[in-house]
């Protein structure tokens, strides 16, 4: 039985995976090889960014009592009191000091990392598959760096003045932990970073033919809803500022989507039936709107197709 077991795992499983140019288990050594590669790389870059945490750690507390002007490009100090960091563990603030590190090593060793993700995948995809393949992975990194830029400079400062005065303004006096801090700033980055991606993430779905612009039009109302519940999820205080900082350019980007959807809709051919009647392909729209009334044999309203020789 075991030997009947692998004789059908063999041909049933791995025979139908295999490429005729390189099998299954050298695909495998292969990816080990890049992740290999990759992973040394982030390590080293870790290493030179971790010399450079406590710098690293100055800069991210700089929209705590700053705000970006954009006119004149520079950061000018608002009114808050000097806020004081504590530590709350023996190893906090070492421990703060490594994720900030590591984040940026993976950010400054992306590139690479990309790189060979392209070399692992280019081999199995096609020509007009490579075109669209390499344009969206560069567009989706510069989307996600975009938004953590748009976040550090304009959102966070803005997020952290409100929540700071509301405390100031309340009698309380401000001490942060830096470890608090540091998931604050860090997650509100990676969640803004990730809200950029949602035009090109719709517009892949419509390159794809799953969504048309039409579908993303009638659940407006449900995709507002759903932005206010992903952000009271994501966000990291319970707020409703906050929430609104993330719900409202969410669905911003959801409207930016339905615009691109409609220049990269997946054309979809007019297919034939029997009789040599056009008829719609099937759509999301056409699936939400769900199926056509089939008229019945005994209905009285229905109407056959004439024949060409009609009985009399």
């Amino acid at each position: 039985m075991l030997n009947d077991f692998n004789r059908w795992l063999q041909d049933s499983v791995f025979k139908p995976l295999e490429d005729k140019k390189m099998p299954v288990m050298e695909h495998l050594v292969e990816l080990q090889v890049r992740l290999t590669r990759a992973v040394i790389v982030t390590a080293i870059v870790f290493v030179v960014t971790f010399f450079y945490a406590d710098a690293l750690v100055k800069w991210l507390r700089i929209p705590l009592q700053n705000m970006f002007v954009p006119s004149t490009l520079s950061w000018e100090p608002t009114d808050l009191p000097t806020v004081p960091f504590v530590f709350l563990a023996p190893g906090e603030a070492l421990w703060q000091n490594v994720k900030v590190a590591g984040l940026f090593a993976v950010v400054l060793a992306t590139p690479y990392i990309l790189f060979e993700f392209w070399q692992f995948v280019v081999p199995g995809l096609h020509v007009q598959e490579r075109r669209f393949v390499g344009p969206f992975v560069l567009l989706s990194t510069l989307a996600f760096l975009a938004g953590v830029t748009f976040s550090f400079f304009f959102v966070l400062p803005f997020a952290l003045n409100f929540l700071i005065s509301y405390g100031v303004n309340a009698g309380f006096i401000p001490q942060l932990s830096i470890a608090q801090y540091v998931g604050f700033a860090l997650w509100f980055l990676l969640v803004f970073g990730l809200i950029f991606e949602v035009p090109l993430a719709i517009t892949l779905m419509a390159k794809l033919g799953w969504v048309d612009a039409p579908f993303l039009r009638r659940y407006r109302k449900w995709a507002l809803l759903g932005a206010f519940i992903i952000a009271a999820i994501l966000t990291p205080t319970p707020d409703p500022f906050n929430q609104c900082l993330m719900a409202l350019p969410m669905y911003v980007f959801y409207e930016v989507g339905i615009i691109s959807a409609g220049f990269f809709n997946k054309k979809k051919p007019v297919q034939e039936d029997a009789g040599g009647e056009h008829v719609a392909p099937l759509t999301p729209a056409t699936v939400a709107a769900g199926p056509a009334r089939m008229p019945k044999s005994g209905d009285s309203e229905y109407v056959g197709v004439p024949s060409g020789n009609p009985r009399r």
